[in-house]
């Protein structure tokens, strides 16, 4: 293991990222356990901050406000758990984007990346469990925003909300029931998942970048002992450092600005996490009209839709993604060579989209705070909105494929043609060309080498016996799924290609030399 190759490329290290702010989440964690009560019973306050001074309020709150304020180092604690889960959530999302892009997900790694899926799952149950701890207005708010969508899921919502709160919202068991998940459940699944993870990634083979040599047979890299074991250890204290210069440095998560939980006051310019908005966006974007009475059962499609339907398509989606590509393909292979973005245009068209997707969302979850920056109507920017979330996606994916198409015939004219120089040189005969200069054999490489994948052949819907072949509806899917994928592309440039292309020009610039007699009184260089 110690001998372990590991290729050398700055993106690798996204998932360390991931990993030592979860290891900042614990031992930070570990300190605010020792302080927080998790416990909805009501007190009067009776600590050092003056402005609170006989409100009535939860000890989960008071223990909150007590750590931030009697507890030496508290706030620091608080603000360094709060940035940590914030920067977890977004390494393990970057780190997921960046093998989404390169194609890092194909055979054999499909397994760990529903493991990866999973822990960005879990990032976002521990960050939301988290927050919802301090029992303060805002967080407060929100669960009641979870409690609505729960009602809204047809015939077993209430009996999940009963459950969940102990009886009515807000019951006085969740905080206690959130602590636990929060601090042994959720936490313990993580780091079964984490081990799980890099499990993984010691028992296959790791994944490159396209260069000279690098094949789906070698790994060209460096050894875990004694090199990655001292970047690694190194870049912990780096993002541990970050961490905690975030915490000291800029505020967030005041709860004592908010007040303790109070179902009347709901003030405007408050948001989620920003993990969570993209569902806050939804909720918002959603006419309120869509109700429909079944059996007279009132079914809130308003509130199903996009708090529900929404992110079960999306998530489902992200989790199945390795198989619908497969399914495109028909690659059954393993893949250890990454691909570059510009050479998987579907793929990254729909990437791009997805994000479009998200960043409005998130937008319109912010609306409130937009409009007020602007100058402009909240009812304007919801209108506008409804119409962006499916036509930006669209116009994303189209842009972004055509793009990458044309980066890829960039690259084909490179490797035919080679780069500009910029120089211009007249011949004997007058005419003028510019001299293009050939590329590297290392650079070649990374141009030519990736797969010339073509749409499926469905082939004959009977056998010669005239008999209907099995799975034709399937296998009519796949080819239309292809189609899709593969329809529109650039082939790579063959050996013969190239061959023909520099003999081409050799032969030609020998010709254009002895065209006609030098005329040296009107020939320039």
């Amino acid at each position: 293991m110690a001998r372990k190759i590991f290729p050398d490329h700055w993106s690798f290290m996204l998932g360390e990222i991931a990993l030592y702010s979860f290891i900042v989440l614990l031992l930070s964690g570990v300190i605010l356990t020792a302080f927080f009560v998790p416990s909805m019973d009501q007190v009067k306050y009776s600590g050092g901050l003056a402005q609170l001074q006989g409100t009535e309020m939860s000890k989960a709150f008071e223990s909150t406000i007590h750590m931030s304020f009697d507890v030496p180092g508290g706030l620091l604690m608080r603000q360094i758990h709060h940035w940590a889960a914030l920067i977890f959530t977004a390494a393990i999302v970057t780190h997921m984007a960046r093998i989404f892009f390169t194609g890092a997900f194909r055979k054999p790694r499909e397994i760990n990346w529903l493991v990866g899926f999973t822990l960005m799952i879990m990032s976002l149950a521990a960050g939301f469990t988290g927050y919802s701890l301090p029992d303060d207005v805002l967080s407060g708010n929100g669960l009641r925003i979870i409690d609505g969508v729960i009602l809204s899921i047809p015939i077993i919502g209430r009996y999940i909300s009963y459950g969940l709160f102990g009886g009515q919202f807000p019951g006085d068991v969740l905080i206690p029931r959130m602590f636990t998940a929060h601090i042994l459940l959720i936490p313990g699944i993580i780091l079964a998942l984490v081990a799980l993870h890099l499990f993984l990634v010691f028992m296959q083979k790791h994944t490159q970048y396209p260069g000279g040599g690098r094949t789906d047979k070698n790994v060209v890299g460096l050894p875990l002992f004694p090199v990655y074991t001292a970047k690694a250890g190194g870049f912990f204290f780096v993002v541990f450092g970050s961490i905690a210069l975030l915490g000291a440095a800029f505020q967030i998560n005041p709860v004592w600005n908010y007040g303790p939980y109070d179902p009347s006051p709901v003030s405007a310019g408050t948001q989620p996490d920003w993990y969570m908005l993209f569902i806050d966006g939804g909720l918002r974007i959603m006419p309120g009209m869509f109700e429909v009475v079944l059996g007279g059962y009132t079914l809130s499609l308003n509130i199903l839709i996009p708090a529900v339907v929404m992110p079960g398509l999306f998530f489902g989606f992200l989790a199945l993604y390795p198989w619908i590509e497969k399914w495109a393909t028909g690659d059954r292979g393993e893949r250890h060579v990454l691909d570059r973005p510009r050479n998987a245009p579907v793929r990254t068209g729909l990437g791009v989209a997805i994000i479009t997707f998200y960043v409005v969302l998130v937008l319109e979850g912010s609306n409130d705070i937009v409009a007020k920056l602007f100058s402009l109507s909240i009812n304007d920017l919801t209108i506008m909105f409804r119409f962006l979330v499916f036509a930006l996606p669209v116009a994303a994916f189209m842009i972004t494929k055509r793009i990458a198409m044309g980066l890829q015939r960039k690259d084909r004219e490179l490797v035919l043609h080679g780069e500009e120089t910029g120089r211009i040189v007249r011949f004997k005969s007058g005419e003028y060309i510019e001299v293009h200069e050939p590329i590297s054999e290392q650079e070649r490489w990374v141009l030519v080498s990736y797969a010339n994948l073509k749409p499926h052949e469905i082939g004959p819907e009977a056998n010669e016996h005239g008999v209907r072949r099995k799975g034709l509806r399937w296998r009519r899917f796949t080819a239309a799924l292809s189609r899709f994928y593969f329809e529109d592309r650039v082939e790579p440039v063959t050996p013969a290609e190239l061959a023909e292309a520099q003999e081409h020009h050799a032969t030609e610039i020998e010709a254009k030399k002895n065209a006609e007699p030098y005329d040296a009184a009107s020939s320039h260089v």
